[in-house]
């Protein structure tokens, strides 16, 4: 065929152009052993890939002595590789299926252009010209064989594929996969190019009403022969393994069947052809069955097309087709007979035969015609919708999020219909306990999600619901509707007609209700509440919304007020403050605190100590999220009012514990610390838990510059955190007697628990104290008994080095607070070049090596500019750079081990001479050779590619060891600059691939 002398020239043109490495003895003796293999009395088949290895040592181009690039010769060596990789797929019967599987689209390409040029099929021949009945058996064969393929390989790639998760990033790897994938689309070209011959081909193997014949071991040995010694017994009609002609006859139908198929979805028509040829497919394997045939058909693959083609194929006239639920509606579909889909999606909801995914497939193709602007088709969404969410409630599964985008804004109509749907569904007499129990759940869930009345109504007085809930369970559903909103009066009776109710008095209450929940001016909301209490007295407004909330310490203070306008107004204005400054809206929420401080001040002088601080926390965020943010210290007035709030000792009072944490962080973030440790307080210290944490965090912090005798208040914080993430023991006597640990992972033996200290500390923003409480922890993690990679960190040797008891702290949870903190710290200051290491280090911890070398390097970088400076050797430690050897190590990157063992301080040979030895590395290899600069590693490596035989390394290494500036003859200054140099070049390479 013209494809393929194409697909050689490709196929041959991607690989690399390396002289061959395997002796004649190497491949004759490989010959011979699987020979040897293949003769066994039942051998296991071989691996597929040998093929694979055949082919590439037979397709590998040729260098000649002027250094260029040959094609592959056609020697006796490549002929007897070629054979090999024949021999392995005669073993196999030449499978298909097989082949597919383990093989890719350029490789089994090549093994059937080598079948057909050992078959005499004549290169360059368009297989649609031959005729078939005219040629020897065997090559009838293999032309059917290459055709079969192609026409399997176009209807596969049109299928999705799965993609694979990458590894590593690695150059040689990459550029493999790309040339693969390359190569692969212009075969496919190719075979699209020529479907349509390769269809008439196959079409007229159909016509051939003979058995066929496939190379064997034995056939492919004799055509190897020399011309002489072969008797024409391969021309025979009994020569190879047999096919009959009805088992050729099934694989080419089911084939033939799977390609008009895919060509249906450009043209309907041609799936009559394959309805022909998928429903002869089943005919002959009942006929001859399929435990027969040489090659198998997947019948169940098979059972689909059939079915698929029924339906596609089925016209509007045709009362047979009809008979199925399938064939009805998808000429609903053709014919726009909507809302029949509708009447048949409700009539099996009885019966529930349609599966769940073929009502959503029907329902998507609805919603993407509506979409196109088919107005009418909005309503036929809504109805279908609706029925196959009452499907989903009588199967007991969850309600499609569908379902309640369309029910957002409710009708009387979209009601009557639910209703309908919900009758239709479900026979009460013969129902089941379970599904009286599921729908009648689903109508009470509808109930308590709508906020208009008529509707409510509309379901509660239906007869269905009447019959589903109980008289006890209606009553709890109205009970429970009245505690949500006020406004709701049910009677337990059904009312006969909504528009029954008096409207004028109502409509208005609710008017004024819908603004005083969107208004956030202190003055409208007063206004709208002096007018509400007009018209009626019996009314608490501020239950209104279920999103008003105020703190449980308030709540009883605001609540024993006595005039109820005011009780409304104060809870009202405090509710709406909190929100808005939960959501940042700090303008409105001072406003509405402002107000609510003015009028608090008239008569409760305890709630407007308690509005005093509500302001302070605001001020506190305000300035945080403002000029805070951009490094602008506080006003003195501000840190004042933090003090005094923190001293203020005014009795019964009640605080919320989030202001004192607020304002013991806000005095460390701005340094307060000569505050904190010399002037708070001893009483405050003793009784609030974050008080105390503060006055341990500045001292430790303020004593970091001084000596190690001095830093007994870090001894201090030290013992607090340990007590924090230590667990309670418990014993507790079981059943049989014996005595059991129960361990608390919130321990009470702190000043906090666990979390509210990591709470704390996420408020934090100065980096010395957040470098300081992460050192503590990474000590702590670090102290742990059976820890093997200790992870390092700023300032970690003030803590002490052991726990008195081990076995009381909890270190799951500790590791568990280091990566939160460092996640945290980042989120501050992504350049902070300790903390990268820490995360790091964490990620080495837990064998996550590509991510590890990322923040290696990100600490790397952030600190000298993308490496055109040099990295502060505290930063890239001997212990830093192992790791890096050992994460590069164990990514199989072997040349970058070599490379990295240069960065010590003493150059480790023994480790980059190891690494140098393994063959399977997955890094760019020689490419890395000019970031050498240690010319010992260089002199090794050309001498390891001479005993190797690699010509082209070896000149690549003598290169690098040749560059003048690596003289070990120049000054010191010199081979430094050189070393440095090299380094730039190879950590940005190495930067580029894991960033």
């Amino acid at each position: 065929m013209s494809a393929e002398a194409a697909d050689r020239e490709a196929a041959t043109s991607s690989r690399p152009c390396t002289p061959p490495q395997t002796s004649w003895f190497e491949f004759v003796l490989e010959e011979a052993l699987l020979e040897q293999h293949l003769q066994k009395p039942s051998p296991d088949p071989p691996p597929v890939q040998l093929i694979v290895q055949f082919l590439e040592q037979a397709s590998k181009p040729s260098v000649n002595e002027q250094n260029q690039v040959q094609p592959p010769p056609d020697n006796k060596r490549n002929r007897i590789l070629k054979l090999l990789a024949l021999k392995v797929a005669a073993h196999l019967k030449w499978d298909l299926d097989v082949l597919e599987k383990s093989l890719s689209v350029p490789v089994l390409n090549m093994l059937l252009n080598e079948l057909l040029c050992i078959s005499k099929v004549p290169p360059g021949t368009k297989h649609v010209d031959v005729d078939l009945s005219s040629l020897p058996p065997t090559t009838a064969m293999a032309i059917l064989l290459y055709n079969r393929w192609a026409i399997r390989t176009i209807v596969q790639s049109s299928f999705p594929v799965k993609q694979v998760k990458p590894g590593p990033p690695q150059l040689n790897v990459m550029n493999h996969i790309q040339q693969e994938k390359e190569l692969t689309e212009n075969i496919l070209k190719v075979l699209k190019e020529q479907a349509a011959d390769s269809i008439l081909v196959l079409e007229g193997a159909l016509k051939l009403n003979k058995d066929l014949y496939v190379h064997t071991i034995r056939t492919l040995d004799l055509l190897a022969m020399e011309p002489g010694m072969v008797n024409g017994e391969t021309e025979s009609s009994t020569a190879g393994l047999k096919i009959s002609a009805e088992e050729i006859q099934c694989q080419v139908c089911y084939d033939l069947g799977a390609i008009y198929f895919q060509q249906g979805s450009t043209n309907a028509a041609v799936h009559e052809k394959a309805k022909e040829k998928f429903f002869k497919t089943k005919e002959l394997i009942a006929k001859n069955g399929s435990s027969s045939l040489h090659f198998t058909i997947d019948e169940e693959r098979l059972a689909g097309y059939c079915q698929a083609c029924e339906v596609l194929t089925s016209s509007s006239d045709d009362a047979s087709q009809q008979a199925t639920p399938y064939s009805q509606i998808h000429s609903c579909l053709k014919s726009g007979k909507y809302q029949d889909i509708v009447k048949i999606f409700l009539e099996d909801n009885l019966t529930l035969s349609l599966p769940e995914q073929f009502r959503q497939s029907v329902l998507r193709e609805l919603f993407q015609k509506a979409q196109q602007g088919d107005e009418a088709l909005d309503e036929v969404c809504f109805k279908v919708c609706v029925c196959n969410t009452i499907c989903d409630v009588l199967q007991g599964r969850i309600i499609d999020i569908q379902f309640c985008q369309l029910f957002l804004k409710p009708s009387k109509e979209k009601i009557d219909f639910l209703l309908e749907v919900c009758s239709g569904s479900i026979n009460l007499e013969n129902a089941s306990e379970e599904l009286k129990r599921r729908m009648a759940a689903f109508l009470k869930n509808l109930c308590l999600g709508m906020e208009d009345l008529q509707f409510v109504f509309m379901i509660s007085s239906h007869e269905l619901f009447i019959k589903l809930l109980k008289d006890d369970e209606r009553k709890l559903l109205i009970d429970q509707m009245r505690k949500r909103s006020p406004r709701i009066n049910l009677c337990t009776k059904p009312v006969t007609s909504f528009y029954d109710i008096p409207a004028s008095a109502s409509v208005n209450i609710g008017q004024l209700e819908h603004q005083l929940i969107l208004s956030v001016d202190p003055w409208r909301i007063r206004q709208i509440l002096i007018e509400l209490h007009g018209m009626t007295s019996e009314r608490q407004f501020w239950t209104i919304s279920n999103k008003w909330e105020v703190p449980n310490v308030y709540g009883n203070v605001i609540l024993g007020i006595k005039d109820s306008l005011t009780r409304d107004l104060v809870y009202i204005l405090m509710a709406k403050g909190l929100h808005c400054c939960a959501i940042k809206d700090f303008v409105h929420a001072k406003q509405l605190l402002a107000a609510c401080l003015e009028l608090v001040t008239e008569f409760s002088p305890k709630l407007r100590q308690v509005m005093l601080n509500e302001m302070l926390l605001l001020d506190i965020y305000t300035h945080e999220a403002g000029p805070g943010a951009s490094g602008e210290r506080p006003p003195s007035d501000l840190i004042s009012r933090v003090r005094g709030y923190l001293e203020m000792r005014v009795p019964d009072i009640p605080l919320r514990q989030v202001i004192a944490e607020e304002c013991v962080a806000f005095l460390l973030n701005w340094c307060e610390n000569e505050y904190l440790t010399m002037q708070v307080p001893l009483p405050l210290v003793q009784t609030n838990p974050y008080v105390k944490l503060g006055q341990l965090l500045a001292a430790t912090c303020k004593e970091l510059p001084g000596p190690k005798e001095s830093r007994r208040t870090a001894k201090d914080l030290w013992e607090v955190v340990v007590q924090i993430c230590s667990v309670s023991n418990q014993h507790k006597r079981g059943n049989d007697g014996r005595v059991s640990l129960i361990k608390h992972r919130e321990s009470t033996l702190g000043i906090m628990y666990r979390s509210e200290l990591l709470s704390f500390i996420k408020k934090l923003r100065e980096p010395l104290v957040l470098t300081t409480i992460l050192s503590l922890f990474v000590k702590l993690h670090n102290v742990r008994e059976d820890i093997v990679n200790d992870i390092a960190a700023e300032h970690i040797s003030i803590w002490p080095s052991s726990i008195p008891n081990l076995q009381s702290v909890d270190f799951e949870a500790v590791a568990i607070t280091v990566k939160e903190l460092v996640s945290y710290a980042l989120t501050i200051n992504a350049n902070n070049h300790f903390w990268l290491i820490i995360q790091a280090d964490i990620y080495f911890a837990t064998n996550q090596y590509s991510a590890a070398l990322h923040y290696y390097l990100q600490a790397g970088a952030v600190c000298s500019d993308f490496f055109n400076k040099m990295v502060p050797p505290d930063v890239y430690t001997d212990q830093v750079i192992k790791r890096m050897i050992k994460c590069c190590s164990l990514l199989n990157c072997h040349t970058q081990v070599a490379i990295l063992c240069q960065f010590l301080r003493e150059v480790d040979y023994k480790t980059a001479f190891k690494a140098l030895q393994e063959q399977n590395s997955h890094d760019a290899m020689d490419s890395y050779y000019e970031y050498i600069w240690d010319v010992t590693i260089l002199e090794y490596l050309t001498y390891l590619h001479h005993k190797r035989g690699e010509t082209d390394k070896r000149q690549i290494a003598i290169k690098a060891i040749g560059q003048t500036e690596l003289n070990a003859s120049n000054p010191e200054e010199v081979l430094q600059l050189a070393a440095q140099r090299r380094k730039k070049k190879f950590l940005q390479a190495m930067a580029k691939l894991y960033f």
